[in-house]
Order: C-alpha cells, then structure tokens, then sequence
C-alpha cells in the first residue's frame, strides 16, 4: 500500500514538474517574441546579469511584467473554472457564471465615467467584484449552508442585472468607450506593471489554498452525507472555496477584464489528460491555463502589430472550436 502511494506522489509531482517546465519554456519563447525579436539564450544572459540597455528595458518594463499577468490571470482563471465546476457539479460553470466579474466590470466603468485611472480603476473593479460576492453568497445560502443549486441561480440573476446596468452606463460613455468595450472583451494591455505587487501575492497564496483543499472535493463529489459522515466540514469548504475564489477573480478581473473561456475549457482539456482526480485537475489547470493565455496574448500583441487585439478576442476564437469539439467528441462515446 505504502509503495502505490509513494507512486502515485510521484507521478503527481512528475507531473507538475513537466507542466511547470513547460509553461517556463513557452514563457521564454513567447519573451522572445514582439515588434523586436530576442533570440532566447540572449533573454537569459540579460536577467541572470546586470545588462542595463535598451533590450533589457523591453524585457524588464515590458514584457516581462506582461507574461507574469498572463501566467497569473490564465492559471487563476482556469483553476477558478475547475473549483466551481467541482463546487456547483456542474461541466459548464466557469469563473464568471455567479456574476463576480459583471460587479467588477461595473466598479470599471464607473471609474471611466468618473475619469479615474490606476489605480481607481482596479480599485472600483474589485470593490464591485467584491460587492457581487457578497450578494451572492448571502442569496445563495439554504437552510445555513450554500446549495450549488440556489447558488448558481443566484449569481446568474445577479451578474443579468449588473449587466443591464453595464448596458445602460455605457449609453452615458462616450470618449471611454472603445477603453470599455476593451474591458469587457479582456485586454491585458490596460494593466499596469504595478499591479503586480497586489496580484501576485493574492493569486498565489489563494490558489495555494484551493489546491491544497482539492482532495476534500473529490470527497464531496461522492454526496455530502458520506463526506459529513468521513468528518468533512462541506459548508466550511464551500463557503472557503467560494470566498477564496471569488476574491481571485475579483482581482483578476480589475486588472484584465473579462476573458473567456480559459476558465471554461482547460478543466475539461485536464480531464481529458488525467482523468477527474481534482487533485492533479486543480493543479494541472493552474499551469496549462497559465501556457495557454501566454500564447493567446503573444498572438494578440504580435499578429496585427504594432497595434494588438484583445486577448479576449483570441481565446474565443480558439476556445469555442475546441470546446465544441470536445462537447461532441464525448456525447459520441456515451451514444
């Protein structure tokens, strides 16, 4: 028994390690890539050394600052994706399905029509994020516990009625339009290298947590009366998973807006790969979610420069194809 653990544990990390490795030579390769191309091995020599000139400022201003968001927006957004698919048992949820990031993208727009800019915009981002939250997760409690059925219902509602009111404050904009529609499609040229400082921390520390927890799900997966019966807390777990979450998106969606699909289609691109152990799903979506948005955004930046597209736009195009692919690749092993 204990040698089928120990191998397991190492598969798992094995694993892991090949998805970090990955991700770490994409992130090099997509570093070399822009209106100025960088031969690789150069890349490393300027940030193992203290080079100060102009290619360094292009790698330390500017893309570097870029490829950490995409890491952090796509690995939180794709992990976000596979803990309220888990959380809600529902194939379909994704990051945005309880309306978090309608609230955020409302924060948004009210500081574009206040004239505001960072960091007023993250600000009232994820103070609207926040406010959302806190909605529905008061409306989404039964009899003292969360109910993924009521909870899901409620932040549906909820995220229509924030985006009727993004509707109607964008009838009132009108210079910071094409900056709101941006927002809304998913940019992450609007964020600022700043932000890091805030984003990082919280993505980490929260995803940290959600991975650790991830065997609890698998669990509760089998009926909250068994797992209550092996001594699991489901409402703690519930109700920790939905803060943490939903506080990680909330900063993710101050600083990049909305982008879709990425928390849609990686966890069901894991279970494909791994199969429905949320303890590999939870951290192989993390990592794969984080390549794919770094090449999205590297396709986004470069393939009409020097003006770009938002990242947004990209993982619909791809997003969407592959999903349906995979939607009916599986009805037809069930039929």
């Amino acid at each position: 028994m204990e040698t089928i653990t120990r191998l397991t544990v190492t598969g798992f990390l094995l694993r892991i390690f090949i998805l970090f490795i990955v991700l770490l030579i994409i992130s090099l390769i997509c570093l070399s890539i822009g209106s100025v191309n960088i031969n690789p091995f150069q890349i490393l020599s300027i940030i193992f050394s203290n080079e100060d000139n102009y290619l360094s400022k292009i790698i330390f201003d500017i893309r570097l600052p870029r490829i950490l968001f995409a890491v952090l927006v796509g690995g939180g957004l794709s992990l976000a994706g596979a803990v309220f698919q888990s959380l809600l048992m529902n194939p379909l949820a994704e990051p945005y399905i309880l309306g978090i990031s309608s609230g955020g993208t409302f924060g948004a727009i009210i500081s574009f029509y206040l004239g505001l800019s960072f960091p007023g915009t993250q600000l009232l981002a994820f103070v609207g994020a926040l406010c959302v939250m806190f909605i529905v997760f008061i409306l989404g409690k039964r009899f003292g516990e969360l109910e993924p059925n009521v909870l899901l219902l409620s932040g549906i509602m909820v995220g229509s009625f924030f985006s009727a009111l993004i509707l109607l404050m964008m009838t009132i904009l009108n210079d910071s339009l094409k900056t709101t529609i941006f927002w809304l499609i998913g940019n992450l040229s609007l964020a600022d290298k700043n932000n890091l400082i805030f984003v990082m921390p919280i993505t980490i520390i929260t995803s940290t947590i959600l991975i650790i927890l991830s065997n609890k799900f698998n669990v509760m997966s089998l009926g909250s009366d068994y797992a209550k019966q092996l001594g699991i807390n489901t409402n703690l777990i519930r109700n920790t998973s939905y803060i943490l979450t939903s506080i990680m998106i909330g900063t993710l969606v101050s600083i990049s807006g909305i982008i879709g699909f990425v928390g849609l289609l990686i966890p069901h691109i894991c279970r494909i790969l791994f199969g429905n152990d949320n303890r590999i799903i939870f951290t192989s979506s993390f990592f794969i979610g984080a390549s794919y948005l770094v090449v999205a955004d590297t396709i986004a930046r470069t393939i009409i420069s020097p003006a770009e597209l938002p990242v947004g736009a990209i993982t619909a195009l791809i997003g969407a194809p592959i999903f349906i692919y995979l939607l009916k690749k599986k009805f037809s092993i069930t039929n």
